[in-house]
């Protein structure tokens, strides 16, 4: 039996569990004497306990990041990929969401029985009301398994409004088809969230570069979380929307962060195929240590070091600068252990930056985040080639300077556990540019910009991670 079937089943006998409790609460302690209608209290209570359970925020379980978008700014400012048109799903940006419901498509680096999500409104300026949030394995486009659908409650109640720059964390949420979390065919399905905007919601906090379909009911449609098939989510779009986390309880697992930039974020990798370095990496990490860990992604495209300095008045496409969103986007997270950095491009060919200035932020990130969590591991890659680009005045030959200095600070600099040589894995040291074989655009095609590596790249760039350098003495 699959597990989808084992779900429904599942499903079914709790639906019949919950009408015995109701029974027994309501007529046992009148027609069946004191002592038996305790009796049958208690078993009714066992037997309901997990869909009790799930009003709780689960605080005693361990709880890790299974999937992570950065919260970057308000829509539309931002730098999305292969982005469908959405005048029709999203008419005006003041405006935001208006009476719709979103299903967004997430990859979970690893499953547990029981999950929660975040809800941001980090960038928005008003309170944003959701109801009939929804969580169910993806089937195919924005349609679901049948029967797996759970709905999500907030402080056990079925609507939560979020206050403007404020997120909202949910309660636990049973997911019944997860019957063992090592199960290989679980591995890599993608999870479908649903939810509703009650009225408008403003300026919607987003993160861009998805480079994963999700969709959209259109303005004025109302609530359709539930839906099991596709037809109310006419509208696709490469981004995801308020969402910017999910969380599994994983027995003894712990949390790995990519931090960084575009090239983290996946540029020029494959529309929904999940080939970014450090979806490479993470399936390195499965192979050799099951789910052990859990891998995620807080790559912004265009994201800097050290600017802009005034982001909350003039939002800027990068979203904010490292140090700013590192409580966010990082210490916010349960049981990080393990950090990769990878940052610092776009502050010398979209700012100008000098080499100083940004190793300066990069100490300020450093002395905040092992003040923070003094026992992770923070390892930092050094940065690939922008020579010749076409991407603005990346190509430029200073930035080429400056990007040298920068990786020799980096290699020799006595503050990180570890340095991992992106750039080694990826140049052509006849060239001084990306290899020619890493160069095409895997997302859109054409000649790519020699300044994000395609599918080919960030394979070799996930391989060039040191198991040694960075689980010690573990395989």
């Amino acid at each position: 039996m699959s597990f989808v079937e084992q779900a429904a089943l599942r499903g079914k006998a709790a639906m019949r569990s919950a009408s015995f409790g109701r029974l027994a609460s309501a007529s046992t302690q009148r027609n069946l004497g004191p002592r038996l209608g305790a009796m049958l209290g208690l078993l009714a209570f066992a037997l309901c306990a997990p869909a009790q359970a799930q009003g709780s925020k689960g605080s005693e379980r361990n709880w890790v990041a299974a999937w992570t978008a950065s919260a970057q700014g308000p829509y539309p400012i931002g730098n999305p990929t292969a982005q469908p048109e959405l005048k029709f799903a999203l008419p005006s940006a003041d405006r935001g969401a208006t009476d719709q419901t979103f299903r967004l498509i997430v990859r979970p680096d690893v499953w547990g029985g029981e999950a929660r999500i975040r809800l941001s409104n980090a960038f928005g300026n008003k309170p944003v009301t959701f109801d009939d949030v929804e969580l169910a394995l993806q089937s195919s486009g924005s349609a679901l398994v049948p029967h797996t659908s759970r709905p999500v409650t907030f402080e056990g109640k079925a609507s939560v409004t979020v206050p403007a720059g404020q997120s909202a964390l949910s309660d636990m949420v049973a997911l019944s088809w997860v019957k063992d979390r090592n199960d290989p065919l679980l591995a890599n399905r993608k999870l479908a969230v649903s939810f509703h905007v009650a009225g408008e919601s403003g300026p919607i906090t987003w993160h861009a570069k998805a480079l994963t379909t999700s969709y959209i009911s259109p303005p004025g449609s109302g609530s359709h979380g539930r839906e099991e098939s596709e037809i109310s989510f006419p509208f696709s779009s490469t981004s995801w929307y308020f969402l910017d986390e999910v969380q599994m309880a994983v027995p003894d697992a712990r949390t790995i962060v990519a931090f960084g930039d575009s090239i983290t974020d996946g540029t020029a990798s494959t529309l929904n195929e999940d080939d970014r370095w450090p979806d490479v990496f993470s399936r390195r990490v499965h192979a050799a240590f099951g789910n052990r860990f859990s891998v995620v992604n807080e790559g912004i495209g265009g994201n800097m070091v050290i600017g802009p300095s005034n982001y909350a008045s003039q939002p800027f496409a990068g979203g904010p600068a490292a140090l700013d969103r590192l409580d966010r986007d990082l210490l916010s997270l349960p049981h990080v252990t393990k950090v990769i950095f990878l940052e610092g491009i776009n502050d010398f060919g979209n700012a100008g930056a000098e080499p100083e200035k940004v190793e300066a932020g990069i100490r300020a990130f450093v002395d905040k985040l092992r003040a923070r969590i003094p026992a992770v591991k923070l390892y930092i890659g050094t940065l690939t080639s922008a020579v010749n680009s076409t991407n603005a005045g990346y190509g430029a030959p200073v930035v080429e300077e400056k990007r040298r200095a920068f990786n020799q600070f980096i290699r020799s600099a006595d503050i990180f556990d570890g340095v991992i040589d992106f750039d080694a894995a990826t140049i052509d040291r006849n060239t001084g540019e990306l290899k020619a074989q890493f160069q095409p655009n895997s997302t859109t095609g054409g000649p790519g910009d020699k300044l994000h590596p395609n599918r080919a790249g960030y394979a070799a760039m996930g391989q060039a991670i040191d198991f040694a350098k960075v689980f010690g003495a573990e395989p």
